[in-house]
């Protein structure tokens, strides 16, 4: 058995080595404060704006255009709650989204509720994909912003990003994505995709945690989250991350490096693991088979609770999850399962299996060879799995 198969690389990755080697020096030579005028700090100041103008580069986005974070979720929160304040000043009070969204998203837009804006959260089908006759019907005078994810992060499925784009600059309304799950998956191009504001969180591509980028496209007007020193043009207030940014630069280029050999090597994967998971009985994968991430299998499993499938997994060594890190300790089902039409108790026997090319096809196999027993103990000893057995014998 391998020592230890990580299969949670939706939640977060681990660090790439060449990521750690460009760190270090700005913890231990440059370690000044980019503010400074002296050498240490011009220097850190000079590998910020290098690792801008890379960022900017994967996204054929200009270099102004790149503003640095402490992650996806604050990314999320300045994109929404900026522009939402910013345009609340023309009067346009109306926000669409979509049911599925990160909680970074769902939780910022019910804040923006209890403040008086009109939220409308569009209804995904059975894959998990909006309708964009919908979305277009959903617009109004007053809506000042679209904002629906790239992909997501517990299904997999990809949204039309290229068709909402279109429909958002036909109507002139500004479209947020949180793009933190397709980056390294899918090659995006801002311009071409008609995208005004973009999220992007560098631990999910084999950089550090504490670090995301916001795109903001030249031109938008937003309101500041943070408040305080100039930093960031002045946009957002706080001593830089150097390191973390500097990091953050080298993971998204090499992650958007070589992106369809990678996608490749991973969908083959994720297509094997698929096919044999698929061979047990009552269970479904979620979300769509062919407009999802490469690395991303979710599956429910009647009979069962999720919650003792991951804890069994974890003793045979195996890290997965059944949705959401977010969202880890709530007893509620996941809300995306919800939405695709799934009832409480499939919801509850979910599990998700994210892969990154640092994974194996021997890896997949310890855990096909393991999982179908796991599932079978937990049957064993669930009423509800005798209940189903029932029912289908009558």
């Amino acid at each position: 058995m391998p020592k230890l198969v990580y299969v949670d690389n939706a939640a977060t990755t681990n660090l790439s080595k060449s990521v750690i080697n460009a760190m270090i020096p700005y913890y231990t030579e440059n370690y000044g404060n980019p503010s400074s005028l002296y050498s240490i700090g011009r220097d850190a100041k000079k590998a910020i704006e290098f690792a801008r103008e890379e960022i900017a580069n994967c996204f054929n986005a200009d270099v102004n255009e790149i503003f640095f974070t402490s992650g996806g979720s604050e990314s999320d929160n300045w994109a929404i709650k900026g522009i939402a304040y910013e345009q609340a000043k023309k009067g346009k009070k109306h926000i669409i989204t979509s049911k599925i969204e990160h909680h970074a998203v769902l939780h910022t837009t019910e804040f923006l509720e209890n403040e008086g804006f009109e939220v409308t959260y569009l209804n995904v089908n059975e894959d998990g994909i909006i309708n964009t006759d919908e979305l277009e019907n959903a617009i109004k005078p007053d809506t000042a912003l679209v904002t629906i994810m790239y992909a997501n992060n517990e299904i997999g499925t990809i949204q039309p990003i290229d068709e909402i784009g279109t429909i958002c600059r036909k109507y002139n309304v500004i479209f947020h994505t949180d793009a933190v799950q397709a980056v390294g998956n899918i090659e995006i191009d801002v311009k071409k995709q008609n995208i005004d504001l973009l999220s992007v969180s560098a631990h999910k591509v084999h950089g550090p945690k504490g670090v995301g980028v916001l795109y903001v496209r030249r031109g938008i007007k937003i309101l500041n989250l943070i408040h305080g020193g100039a930093q960031e043009r002045g946009r957002r207030a706080s001593t830089e991350n150097v390191a973390g940014i500097v990091g953050a630069s080298v993971a998204i280029k090499e992650a958007c490096h070589n992106i369809n050999e990678k996608v490749s090597k991973i969908s083959r994967l994720r297509d094997y693991l698929i096919d044999e998971v698929l061979k047990i009985e009552k269970s479904r994968l979620n979300g769509s088979r062919t407009h999802r991430l490469p690395g991303n299998a979710n599956f429910c499993f009647e009979g069962i609770e999720g919650e003792s499938l991951l804890l069994l997994l974890d003793m045979q060594g195996v890290c997965a999850s059944s949705g959401s890190a977010c969202t880890s300790g709530s007893l509620d089902p996941s809300h995306v399962l919800l939405s695709i039409g799934l009832p409480h108790e499939i919801a509850h026997g979910s599990l998700r299996i994210s892969l990154s090319d640092y994974n194996t096809k021997e890896e997949i196999d310890y855990i096909l060879e393991i999982l179908p027993g796991i599932i079978n103990k937990l049957r064993e000893m669930s009423p509800l799995w005798e209940k189903i057995v029932c029912e289908n014998t009558k």
